[in-house]
């Protein structure tokens, strides 16, 4: 039972910590955030910077000493020679090795050098890449956000004009019933409200699939329930349009990460060059080794002279053929050594410099170079480009946001237009002057009206928020 409650609790818990992830109003601000926090094409940039900061430490890295050690304990059996009598024997023989070295580059043409400078660029570079997705990823939640409100408005617009419908058939009914219109202007009212109906079911549809579409790129599973938060964006008050497109240019170089990405590519193949010309120069660096050994064979050592012979004879005087003796010692064979004064006394230290110098290899280092150079000017290509693409973006930029702007006010013209011309329609009808086809063609033209306006509108605001991002200014901070 105390197993179980804690399951529960534990479950409990989790859920409620996956619920707090998740904003309980979707604004715009809260879906870019989400977005930046979940998103997968985020996650693998910020997977490229934690990859740079890696490669930054393994940079760091090659100014320490390298240190290492092997030990092996081994045994030999069969015909080995017996160290106290000399003699082939068979039998069984352990033998324990320890060796430790420590090896320090001191000079190998600045190569640690230039790879931390490399190290650092690529960073820099992986920082520019992920700040390049965020503002990509903020601006396509913007348009998918704006989208959803554009259904929304269109629906709300549809089925306010049917409402309007409706009043008119029960309208048209009662001058019917009172003779003063035909029968048949009721079937036309009628054929709109149908009509409308089947518009209202498209725009329905339409939100949703822009509501799965925002929520896709969320990675919010539950379509069903999604929806963002019930407000209108007006008109940003900006003065973006103000500046001359070179002005937003100049700033956009020095604030887009296209740019800023292309400039580190390029210093990147630089600092290759320099980096591959390092293998022309020599390697000098310096080493320390220590060693030991030991073993559990039995130790053969002297005991004085042997009392039972001696002397040996060793040889004669020339000329006498007087024996020429020596002392003949005895020996003994005793265990071996303890583990650690073995150790203790097998070891040994040698240590030095030691130089390479490259003096030969196919003319490979020569042709690694050329190779960087071309990479080098590929990337100085590639940077005029970027600069090139961004001025043109800049520029399209730029007219759309202008044609937006006129557009959008064509539109609200347009729509003050139609709704005085409905008004009017509305009147004549209610006398019995027209009939409802005029009034329904006046409504249809009204209700088309107000559905551009409302494209203009959003349309306006997304191109005002890509020009403002070229100006360095971003949709929602994040």
């Amino acid at each position: 039972m105390k197993l179980a409650s804690t399951l529960f609790i534990f479950l409990a818990a989790t859920l409620s910590m996956s619920a707090q992830e998740k904003p309980e109003i979707w604004t715009l601000e809260a879906c870019v955030k989400y977005a930046m926090e979940n998103n997968i094409s985020v996650k693998q940039a910020k997977l490229d910077t934690d990859l740079s900061e890696i490669t930054k430490k393994q940079a760091i890295g090659n100014y320490l000493p390298s240190l290492n050690a092997n030990m092996s304990n081994a045994w030999n059996s069969g015909l080995t020679q017996n160290v106290t009598t000399g003699i082939l024997e068979n039998q069984v023989t352990r033998n324990f090795s320890l060796n430790a070295n420590a090896n320090l580059t001191l000079f190998k043409g600045l190569q640690n050098l230039k790879e931390l400078q490399l190290a650092k660029m690529e960073k820099l570079a992986s920082q520019y890449a992920l700040g390049q997705m965020k503002d990509d990823i903020a601006l396509f939640v913007a348009n998918a956000y704006l989208q959803i409100l554009v259904s929304k408005q269109r629906l709300a617009v549809l089925e306010e004009q049917n409402l309007v419908t409706q009043e008119q058939l029960d309208q048209t009914q009662k001058m019917i019933d009172a003779g003063t219109v035909p029968e048949g202007e009721l079937l036309q009212v009628k054929a709109t409200n149908a009509d409308e109906e089947q518009q209202i079911q498209i725009a329905k549809n339409d939100l949703q699939i822009a509501k799965i579409n925002l929520a896709q790129t969320l990675l919010i599973e539950d379509y069903k329930t999604f929806d963002i938060a019930d407000e209108e964006y007006d008109i940003p008050i900006t003065d973006i349009l103000n500046n001359s497109p070179q002005e937003i240019i100049n700033k956009a170089k020095e604030e887009r990460y296209e740019v800023k990405v292309a400039e580190q590519q390029r210093d990147i193949a630089e600092k290759n060059v320099e980096l591959t010309r390092t293998n022309y120069y020599p390697t000098l660096s310096a080493f320390i080794n220590y060693n030991t050994r030991e073993s559990d064979r039995d130790r053969v050592v002297q005991s004085g002279i042997d009392p039972n012979n001696p002397t040996t004879q060793i040889g004669v005087v020339e000329g006498t053929n007087q024996a020429v003796v020596a002392p003949n010692f005895a020996f003994r064979t005793l265990s071996s050594r303890s583990f650690v004064d073995q150790l203790w006394r097998n070891d040994g230290l040698s240590y030095g410099l030691q130089l390479s110098i490259p003096i030969f290899n196919g003319l490979q280092v020569r042709h690694q170079v050329a190779k960087q150079k071309i990479n080098a000017q590929r990337a100085e290509y590639q940077l005029q480009q970027a600069e090139l693409d961004l001025e043109s973006d800049v520029y399209q930029a730029f007219v759309d946001a202008q044609g937006a702007l006129k557009t959008y006010e064509a539109a609200n013209e347009a729509v003050n237009a139609q709704r005085t011309a409905y008004d009017y329609a509305q009147e004549r009808f209610d006398v019995g002057v027209s009939n409802s086809f005029a009034l329904t063609e006046s409504k249809f033209r009204l209700t088309n009206a107000e559905n551009n306006l409302i494209n203009a509108k959003y349309d306006y605001i997304f191109k005002l928020k890509v020009l403002e991002l070229y100006f360095g200014i971003q949709i929602v901070e994040y």
